[in-house]
């Protein structure tokens, strides 16, 4: 990886990271087509660079993020599904990270879910006026089952913002509701992977050059602006428009990557 690599990359996670596109599978295929997506600081670039998207939330959201402890706990609980899997899964996850095609067929098959979503749950976006809050409380129960939804994103090109933003949706939340609710989730469970992947590759021994660091450094602090601008025009976008132009996204550019890898070449061989 180079200075050039590492700000594409950290561009592309700040922009995607909370969208339902996937920002995993983006960087899989950015890394592959940049002929790095096997080099072992690579596959810890994509996951630290995360904790600068986790600062924009936390910024953007600073006094709803620090609200209550019953807040937290909703966090944690709707957390504890993806750490559970995350750590039985582990080497299962980092083989399909180095697959193009999973993520191609991933993208597809999102992509046609969310061309549907907004009409799936269209009774969401209706104020109760007897209740003008039933599109918008969270309960234990409900953040629960977003987390299960959550874990769908351990497939790559799943979109962990796009799986909890549905699982929101499919409890009753509305949309802004729901995607407000995925960013605030994506801090514990982006810290969470990051912490675990930096601890194996201190176990494995890996050591970082001073290249290295300040590419982490930049990759960082990319990200960050990029995603205060992305989550600011994506709550926007939402709230107005719905998901199809994102499912319309993820279904072309998923057909793409499957048209380039076998008719033009192998995107695993790069």
């Amino acid at each position: 990886m180079d200075f050039i690599d590492a700000i594409i990359l950290a561009i592309i996670e700040g922009i995607t990271e909370y969208l339902p596109v996937s920002s995993t599978g983006h960087m899989i295929i950015a890394s592959s087509f940049m002929k790095i997506a096997s080099d072992d600081f690579t596959k810890l670039f994509t996951i630290v660079i995360q904790l600068g998207a986790i600062l924009a939330v936390v910024v953007l959201y600073w006094k709803r993020f620090f609200q209550s402890l019953d807040f937290y706990f909703k966090l944690i609980v709707a957390f504890i599904p993806a750490a559970i899997l995350g750590l039985l899964l582990n080497d299962v996850i980092d083989e399909l990270l180095e697959s193009p095609i999973i993520v191609a067929i991933s993208l597809i098959i999102g992509g046609f879910i969310l061309l549907k979503v907004d009409d799936w749950f269209k009774a969401n976006e209706v104020i109760d006026k007897e209740n003008p809050a039933a599109h918008t409380e969270i309960s234990y129960a409900t953040a629960l089952k977003i987390g299960f939804f959550q874990t769908l994103a351990m497939i790559p090109g799943t979109s962990r913002s796009g799986a909890s933003i549905v699982g929101g949706m499919t409890q009753k939340l509305n949309r802004k509701t729901a995607a407000e609710f995925s960013f605030f989730l994506a801090v514990p469970t982006m810290f969470g992977a990051t912490a675990k992947k930096l601890y194996d590759y201190y176990q494995a021994g890996f050591e970082l050059n001073s290249d290295q660091i300040n590419y982490l450094i930049i990759g960082n602090v990319i990200a960050f602006i990029v995603a205060l601008i992305a989550i600011k025009s994506f709550i926007n976008y939402l709230s107005k428009k719905g998901f199809k132009i994102f499912g319309y996204y993820r279904i072309v550019f998923g057909t793409a990557l499957l048209i380039i890898h076998f008719y033009i070449y192998s995107l695993t061989a790069i």
